[in-house]
């Protein structure tokens, strides 16, 4: 299931973390830079508890952090899943929007087909997982768009880690905050 709540931090929370000037550092991994900077601890807990009640379950976050991306900077489709981070198998990610919608045109997180695996990657074997992000991530043709969740200023969206996502477009000109971070549910409140 994917959901979304706009409104989601508090105004001076969010203007708080808007008016953050700490600089987001370049993040290698094996063909992709990402940008990004981490959140405070306080931060993660009170997003995670806003996300317990929510979802009236227990939660564990496996990896949180800001995002950016910019004109020449992180400007690849990377079309993925989330189904393995640091080794863990999240259930679920956010994105947290942050940044003001400043493209003319849409926006947001697109989530896609894999025309030979569908919209989800539900296998266990992490060869496959990064053969597929390394070969098929920036090549359009092997991707049907099924749909585009519009970015909107302090809107979150949570969705499953295995669903087939990217940012849309690939390129933006002024700067993409997000904050973006995956978690388990540890157990179901009763």
């Amino acid at each position: 299931m994917i959901y979304i709540i706009d409104n989601f931090l508090d105004e001076k929370l969010l203007n708080a973390i808007n008016n953050d000037a700490s600089d987001f550092k370049e993040f290698k991994t094996p063909g992709k830079s990402f940008w990004v900077k981490t959140p405070s601890e306080e931060f993660i807990n009170y997003v995670l508890n806003k996300l317990s009640i929510i979802e009236n379950s227990d939660l564990e976050n496996i990896l949180a952090f800001f995002r950016e991306a910019k004109q020449n900077q992180d400007n690849d489709w990377r079309i993925h899943n989330d189904s393995i981070i640091n080794n863990k198998k999240p259930d679920r990610a956010i994105v947290l929007y942050l940044s003001e919608d400043n493209l003319n045109g849409i926006n947001g997180t697109a989530f896609w087909s894999h025309k030979k695996l569908g919209d989800t990657f539900n296998y266990d074997n992490i060869d496959k997982f990064n053969d597929v992000l390394i070969n098929d991530s920036d090549d359009i043709s092997k991707w049907d768009l099924k749909s585009i969740i519009g970015h909107k200023n302090n809107r979150l969206l949570s969705y499953p880690c295995n669903y087939f996502h990217s940012k849309y477009p690939s390129e933006f000109i002024e700067s993409r905050v997000v904050f973006v971070m995956f978690y388990k549910i540890k157990t179901k409140n009763e």
